[in-house]
């Protein structure tokens, strides 16, 4: 889905958040579809955690549909030891944070809003050059000037 150039953007742009905020324990930014696109999630298994994150946008979605919201924006879930938070990135990924239960949340949402609103500007644009259409090829030239006619003598 994103070319290696934009994923490296994107985990930057992870490890960045990561740095700001250090109750922060795991970022991940993965296709609506639950394809992981970059993480930064030591210890935690990033597929399962893209594929779970598909299915509670999923719903998220349809929440927000049913009564009216508006278009999906964010969801925050609370745990017993901690938090998850998943951001709208653009119009085809989403961030999903994992935080410590001691994080001040007014933060996790600055912060995570404003990583989300950076990633989906690198995942739009590259989604956008992907669906340009191809030129196609020109055709090959020699490089060789082209001949005079040599007169006829006979």
């Amino acid at each position: 889905m994103v070319p290696e150039a934009d994923m490296q953007d994107v985990l930057a742009e992870l490890q960045r958040l990561r740095a700001r905020v250090p109750l922060l324990t795991g970022a991940l930014a993965a296709s609506t579809d639950g394809l992981i696109v970059a993480q930064d999630t030591p210890g935690i298994e990033a597929e399962g955690i893209a594929a779970l994150t598909a299915a509670a946008l999923g719903v998220a979605i349809r929440m927000t549909d049913a009564t009216g919201r508006g278009g999906f924006r964010e969801l925050l879930i609370r745990g017993g030891n901690g938090y998850i938070a998943t951001y709208a990135a653009g119009s085809a990924a989403v961030l999903t944070l994992l935080a410590e239960d001691r994080i001040n949340v007014g933060r996790l949402h600055l912060e995570g809003r404003r990583s989300s609103a950076r990633i989906g500007e690198f995942v739009d644009a590259a989604q956008e050059r992907a669906d340009r259409p191809v030129p196609p090829p020109r055709p090959a030239q020699s490089g060789a000037l082209p001949r005079r006619p040599t007169p006829d003598t006979t």
